[in-house]
């Protein structure tokens, strides 16, 4: 094995993925990158290094003795780059997801995280989705990000912390001649027989697609199809346009053109919303953040709920304001 001049942190993270999981599939989940992206991150290691570091057949991967003696190695160099970087955050700006412009829970947080310290630069990112988000999180790309927590992988959650911010009260997207539109909160009830769009088949959300999945089930509403990926809210509307699905949202949701945003009652579901971030990120921009986000909390009963409130068992146990 030769000593290059320069590795890059994100190889070194591929590697110990793949060491760990010995799974690249595995492996690839848990960065939320896709496995030919992996494996040619861990081949170029391997040309850098000029050592083979993993042993392949079509069973099973192990690692090599160079990947055994990498290991210890990678750990300690990747400890120590965090480290660096939380030494120094307080000179760069924290990016923060916000996930889509017209989400109000993140944008208030946000908002009063600024007047809070002023002297930190909180720089918005959107995102579109938790799960798309998490990867960025561990990539170094992003810094923090809103949303439903209990819907990540149980082994990317590991790497990451939250703090509980808001059961969101849902809501529903209607074209506005639709037969509940002239209703001022639908019952779920109603909507059995509907065909409610969801996100299915968008890589960035699976974990909005899996609550709604959660609060049909059982009550004859179906998930409408995936559609092409529509890039920024002009495309979103025009493509919803044309479907003319329901559009499963949050009452904070901004109306589209030609639509209505009403309630869902009956039971009223609540869409749970966490600040996350990854573990061991310190920056003055984050403690304002996490300071605004206890404030608005506590200001506004945000984990507070109607004694008839439908939240998922699984995102209560992960949640809980007492964790």
């Amino acid at each position: 094995m030769s000593a290059p001049n320069h590795l890059d942190p994100r190889l070194l993270r591929a590697f110990i993925a793949v060491a760990e999981e010995l799974h690249f599939t595995r492996a690839a989940a848990r960065l939320y990158v896709a496995q030919q992206a992996l494996s040619r991150d861990i081949r170029r290691l391997e040309r850098e290094l000029g050592a083979d570091l993993f042993v392949r057949s079509t069973r099973r991967v192990a690692l090599s003795a160079d990947g055994d003696r990498l290991l210890p190695y990678a750990r300690r160099m990747l400890a120590a780059h965090d480290e660096l970087l939380a030494a120094f955050g307080e000179a760069r700006p924290l990016l923060v997801d916000l996930n889509s412009p017209g989400l109000a829970t993140g944008r208030r947080v946000l908002h009063r995280a600024r007047e809070l310290a002023p002297e930190c630069e909180l720089m918005a990112r959107f995102e579109s989705g938790l799960t798309f988000a998490a990867g960025e999180l561990l990539a170094g790309r992003l810094d923090a990000s809103f949303g439903r927590f209990a819907g990540l992988d149980p082994a990317l959650r590991a790497q990451l912390d939250q703090q509980p911010v808001r059961y969101e009260p849902m809501a529903v997207v209607l074209p506005e001649d639709h037969r509940l539109a002239a209703l001022p909160e639908v019952p779920l009830v109603a909507l059995a027989g509907e065909t409610v769009y969801a996100g299915a088949g968008n890589p960035r959300t699976p974990e909005w697609t899996d609550l709604a999945r959660r609060l049909f089930e059982g009550r004859g509403i179906g998930i409408a199809s995936p559609v092409p990926l529509a890039v920024g809210d002009e495309e979103f509307q025009r493509l919803m346009a044309k479907m003319r699905n329901p559009v499963l949202a949050v009452v904070d949701f901004p109306a589209m053109p030609r639509t209505v945003v009403r309630p869902l009652v009956d039971p009223v579901p609540f869409s749970p919303v966490s600040l996350v971030w990854r573990k061991g990120l310190t920056h003055p921009g984050l403690d304002a953040l996490r300071r605004a986000a206890a404030q608005l909390t506590a200001e506004g009963g945000w984990l507070g709920r109607v004694a008839d409130g439908w939240i998922p068992a699984i995102d209560l146990g992960v949640i809980s304001p007492h964790k």
